[in-house]
């Protein structure tokens, strides 16, 4: 009996990576647009720096949670269903957070969003394996990943003119229409794919993820306005190391589990993992600071704010395009020190930035730090996945890419946080009744809000030189930690990763990809 054939690629694949990218593309606008919509917010809708800190944090934090069982419910119950599930949530997210008229509102909505991201990302790359034969696959994986890229440099673009345009709801309203699509497209490209073997969400470590991140975000962002030694604060902080340890604890003990800590005995990924988790609160935390300084302290509006922000996006392009051959050259752990020692020299360049220092000097410091960036990001994330063994290459690229979201949300409390304390000691709030005096304090958009209500040059120009004073805090801070770190991983890094097993299947690569 001859052999049967075996099934060759399938026939509608190019247009179903139409529909993946279309979904990625709905959440790579978010990365960018909300940062940029930040200040417009805070002006509408009263919203102090902790609490703009929550309209950010409450989408990383869910997406951390829930990131890899929602990779594994796709898995058991079919990743076209769930990816279409995914953007129907995130557009259900979206349409809240257009409609919200407060603050809380639109936290639950970045909250619900949040849930839908989670569902997206491990999902639209998971399903490339069963589309696409491996000679296809490695330009599939580029594609989608494009997708997201591409809200990188368009987000603060279009979010600035939809700002300049309409309200800030808009921005949020955006997404409503291109998860429609992703929905259609998936709906009628998308084979269904699924793996029944997969390992079962475990729901106890699920909830241990969500409130134990939770918990540490909220004494972070609670502190710098209730005093660090607040019983709540205190309370919270042991609180939240209760329950990470039983995480770690109950994932050490389980047979499959969804987060392998047992990866991080290896110490090629364990410090190229923390190298990435750095440059993620970095960055998170520059997004977070830099577009009030730009839009309330240089006066630009959303759009011109958002156009200012590319010098950013720009040395990040460039350096990703150089990476590849430096490391080629040089190897991954001398891209990585070069990275950040950028990233530092670009931190401590930008804390010399004062009130009057123009545009120019602060794109220069924005434009070198998305080159340590993307220096520093790229061959981490390349060299701590290089470690892992086939078998274990979906679980360890999860692990990954939770501890970047991690980052990514603890920057943005740490470093807000700073900012927010900073702020409120230098500015002058002299001769303000009480009421206006702990409104000023909230933020800068605020306290300019005041200033001219009340027709005070003078607060004005203390809040302007207040903010200033806390972003160059941020800034020295984290060009600190990019420069220690940069020390640490030219001491210890190995100079090239060590594969743990020599024959490597086709799926390791978007295996890998399908837990980001």
């Amino acid at each position: 009996m001859p052999p049967i054939p075996s099934p060759g690629p399938h026939p509608r694949r190019w247009w179903a990576l139409g529909a993946l990218v279309a979904s990625m593309l709905v959440l790579g606008f978010d990365l960018t647009i909300l940062n940029v919509a930040l200040p417009t917010m805070a002006r509408d809708l009263g919203a102090g720096t902790g609490e703009q800190q929550w309209m950010a944090d409450a989408y990383v934090v869910v997406f951390a949670a829930l990131m890899l069982p929602a990779g594994l419910l796709g898995d058991r119950f079919g990743r076209r269903r769930m990816l279409i599930g995914g953007l129907g949530v995130f557009l259900a997210g979206s349409l809240v957070g257009a409609l919200a008229d407060d603050v809380t509102p639109v936290v639950a909505a970045r909250a619900v969003m949040g849930v839908g991201g989670a569902l997206i990302t491990p999902l639209a790359l998971s399903v490339l394996p069963s589309l696409f034969p491996p000679g296809e696959r490695g330009r599939a994986v580029a594609l989608v990943s494009t997708g997201s890229a591409l809200g990188l440099p368009l987000g603060p673009i279009i979010g600035g003119w939809l700002l300049d345009h309409f309200w800030w709801g808009s921005v949020f309203l955006i997404n409503v229409p291109m998860a429609a699509i992703g929905i259609l497209a998936c709906v009628v490209l998308l084979p269904e794919t699924r793996d029944p073997a997969s390992p079962t969400v475990d729901a106890l470590s699920t909830a241990f993820t969500a409130a134990g991140l939770g918990a540490l975000i909220y004494a972070i962002i609670e502190a710098p306005e209730r005093g660090w030694a607040d019983p709540l604060v205190l309370g919270t902080f042991a609180g939240s190391a209760v329950l990470l340890a039983a995480l770690v604890r109950r994932e050490r003990r389980t047979a499959r589990p969804m987060l392998d800590m047992t990866l991080l005995t290896d110490r090629g990924f364990l410090l190229n993992a923390l190298a990435a988790t750095l440059v993620m609160f970095v960055l998170s935390g520059l997004l977070f600071v830099v577009p009030p300084y730009l839009q309330a302290v240089l006066g630009n509006d959303a759009l011109g704010t958002g156009i200012r922000l590319l010098p950013l996006v720009g040395g990040l392009a460039v350096a990703a395009r150089a990476v590849p051959a430096l490391s080629e050259r040089f190897g991954a752990r001398a891209a990585v020190c070069a990275g950040l020692v950028v990233l530092a020299f670009a931190g401590l360049l930008g804390s010399r930035t004062t009130a009057d220092s123009g545009y120019g000097f602060t794109a220069l410091w924005l434009s070198l730090a998305g080159a340590g960036f993307g220096l520093a990001l790229l061959p981490a994330m390349t060299a701590a996945l290089a470690t892992l063994p086939a078998d274990r290459a979906g679980s360890g690229s999860g692990l990954l890419m939770t501890l970047r979201q991690v980052g990514a949300a603890i920057g943005i409390a740490v470093l807000g946080s700073l900012l927010s304390a900073a702020f409120r000691d230098r500015l002058d709030v002299t001769g303000l009744p009480p009421g206006a005096a702990e409104t000023a304090g909230d933020s800068v958009v605020a306290a300019h809000l005041v200033a001219e209500r009340v027709g005070s040059a003078h607060l004005a120009a203390s809040a302007d030189g207040a903010y200033v004073h806390g972003m160059d805090l941020v800034l020295i801070v984290s060009g600190v930690a990019a420069l220690v770190s940069a020390l640490l991983a030219a001491v210890f890094l190995p100079t090239a990763p060590r594969r743990r097993q020599t024959q490597t299947p086709d799926l390791v690569v978007p295996e890998a990809d399908a837990r980001q």
